[in-house]
């Protein structure tokens, strides 16, 4: 298997050599269609991102004497990642190589950010500045529920009850959220629903998902949906306002709302997310059924979120337990 990607590695590198030795005219209409195919291939949100990136690495290099355009010598990035080192987290400044990558890829030049000098630089921030990921704070199921106990009959607090019995139910991102249209909801028998999510982070090409929303979560959204008028195709959260202008909430609202329903500055719209998973092991649940519960692909994820948790149901805190009283989570 090794020897194949090898090959393949190396058939792609040959490629790049054989096009970039091409007449001027035939690269550009190479270049022309890549530009016109990524339109398609990514997605909006990635391509502003990219375009971002690129702004402040050719920003970098005209202020340190370097020049931007493709080929980009591999040391220069290897300074590059030596300057955002420090400034940012790792795995922004390896977003950032990607792009860099990218722009390679764009103008069918050989990739510098997979040249040892600038993974070298990378190992050698990561290991002087560290590598932890940062992490929202959680938002467990008795936080939430005693925050929806608190809001009112208000037009804005249905809105926001369906809000928050969204995102604690379903464990869902921001993004996938805001997406949910009326539509969407598929009633149980029992009294929950199912909410249909057509794309994600991990499912870019549109397969298509579930997630649950519970039964006192669905009466909820359902009177939200009454009061605000919605229609079949209408977005299920907008803005709260009557009258106004029917459209999704922005991904960032979430977060918003979420704090000021919480009166906690440092919760997010993933907080919910990560509160599953942390009241999910709690109460015994394997990592299979908690991949499926928030749709990730991978269980590194989820332990990521439940470190904390799962160091205080490790061997080491049942051997406390049993020889010294202390409690388990």
């Amino acid at each position: 298997m090794a020897h194949r990607e090898f090959d393949r590695e190396n058939e792609r590198q040959a490629t790049v050599v054989q096009i970039s030795q091409a007449p001027l005219e035939h690269r550009e209409q190479l270049m022309a269609e890549y530009r016109a195919r990524s339109e398609a291939a990514f997605a909006p949100s990635t391509l502003r991102n990219y375009r971002m990136i690129i702004r402040l690495f050719v920003a970098w290099c005209t202020e340190n004497g370097h020049n931007p355009k493709p080929p980009v010598d591999p040391r220069v990035v290897a300074e590059y990642v030596d300057f955002l080192g420090g400034k940012i987290k790792s795995t922004t400044i390896e977003c950032r190589l990607w792009a860099i990558s990218e722009l390679h890829r764009s103008h069918f030049y050989p990739n510098p950010c997979r040249h040892r000098l600038v993974e070298l630089a990378l190992m050698g921030v990561k290991r002087t500045y560290g590598a932890a990921i940062g992490q929202a704070p959680p938002l467990g199921k008795a936080d939430v529920l005693a925050v929806i106990a608190k809001l009112g009959a208000s037009r804005r607090d249905m809105r926001d009850k369906a809000l928050l019995w969204i995102a604690t139910d379903s464990w869902c991102r921001a993004s996938e959220i805001v997406a949910f249209r009326v539509r969407d909801i598929e009633r149980q028998s029992d009294g929950s629903s199912l909410l249909f999510v057509h794309r994600s982070k991990t499912d870019p090409y549109g397969q298509g998902a579930y997630a649950y929303l519970s039964g006192p979560g669905t009466e909820a959204v359902l009177a939200w949906i009454a009061v605000a008028g919605l229609r079949r195709d209408d977005p299920i959260l907008t803005k709260s306002q009557p009258n106004g202008k029917i459209a999704p909430l922005h991904p960032s609202s979430l977060s918003r709302i979420l704090k000021t329903c919480t009166n906690r500055a440092d919760v997010s719209a993933h907080s919910t997310r990560i509160g599953g998973v942390h009241d999910a092991l709690r109460l015994g649940c394997d990592l299979t059924s908690i991949m499926v519960a928030g749709r990730w692909t991978s269980p590194e994820m989820p332990a990521r979120y439940g470190r904390k948790i799962r160091a205080s149901q490790s061997a080491a805190a049942m051997v406390s337990a049993a020889y010294i009283g202390q409690k388990t989570e």
